[in-house]
């Protein structure tokens, strides 16, 4: 099964990040230091990971979370070092985090696993010399929609907890994202639904939802409609968009036929019906990605320093 019907955002992450390493080459006076495999949980007998990437100038206190995700699928080897570049250079604190991958993991579960990666990172602000309250996420796609998932659908912490991490937060500060899913039951058009099915038929992995049935310890499949949507509702953005969101970019190509510019506009329609602070800035004539995007992860710095960096002086 193909992971993108037209492109590979995670290989054009790939491709653009070894563009920038090309024109900018790891030398001495690289922009961070890269701590790899720093694992963040536990699941099913494996471990979830995250790698560091610290300002080799002195950090600016920010900790920025970029989600590695194209089509819910999660690797190591897709971390967009070349992206990360541009922001360790501009003194952030970078938190690649890797989740439990499609085909395995469906979307519910990964949602899990972004908000246990961010309340590993608050837990640990202060080991990685960042602000716990000033916390940025970004990423494309899949990613995009993950980091919407967490700035209008992250948790607070359960006080009462055993693990220190669950008592953290899992909320972010800011958030910047290229072509995000938003709005699953309203795909492109009112009504249209894309749980793996029309547009995101190629995706049918990261919407096979399940659930654990205690009677015989098996993991079922939830295939009545009526749940399935509710699910379906429960993972979109827009679902969850509140005043006290925090500040959102969306950078999206307005002839992208895999995840239209539409849901890049309804979000932003209610966002700032919510009094949100939300931009949508788009590129005419682009798809699912488009070369130099290392110019639009400039911008995404830009918004960070606006909202992160003088919000914290």
């Amino acid at each position: 099964m193909p992971r993108f019907a037209h492109s590979s955002v995670l290989a054009l992450w790939l491709a653009t990040s070894s563009t920038v390493l090309a024109q900018a080459p790891q030398t001495a006076d690289s922009p961070h230091t890269r701590t790899e495999d720093v694992i963040y949980g536990r699941k099913f007998g494996t471990a979830l990971t995250l790698d560091v990437f610290k300002p080799t100038a002195k950090p600016n206190g920010i900790g920025i979370i970029a989600v590695v995700s194209g089509g819910w699928y999660s690797s190591h080897d897709g971390i967009p070092e070349g992206f990360i570049r541009l922001l360790t250079a501009r003194r952030y604190t970078v938190f690649a985090v890797v989740h439990g991958s499609q085909p395995k993991f469906t979307i519910p579960e990964v949602v899990e696993d972004m908000n246990r990666a961010v309340r590993f990172i608050r837990t640990h602000a202060a080991e990685y010399g960042v602000d716990p309250e000033r916390l940025g996420i970004f990423g494309a796609s899949a990613g995009g929609h993950l980091s919407l998932m967490l700035g209008t659908a992250g948790k607070p912490g359960d006080p009462n907890a055993k693990d220190p991490v669950d008592r953290a937060s899992s909320r972010v500060q800011a958030v910047a994202c290229f072509f995000p899913p938003t709005d699953f039951l309203n795909y492109g058009k009112e009504n249209e639904t894309a749980l793996g099915e029309g547009v995101l038929i190629n995706f049918q992995a990261p919407f096979d939802f399940h659930e654990l049935k205690t009677a015989n310890n098996k993991f079922e499949p939830i295939t009545e409609r009526a749940r399935r949507v509710e699910i379906g509702k429960a993972i979109s953005p827009i679902s969850h968009v509140t005043p006290d969101d925090p500040p959102t970019l969306i950078i999206h190509g307005d002839a992208d036929t895999l995840v239209p510019i539409q849901q890049a506009e309804l979000f932003v329609a209610k966002a700032k019906a919510q009094g949100m602070t939300a931009t949508l800035e788009t590129k005419p004539g682009q798809q699912h990605g488009w070369p130099n995007m290392e110019k639009d992860v400039e911008r995404f710095a830009d918004w960070f320093d606006l909202h992160l960096l003088k919000a914290a002086k």
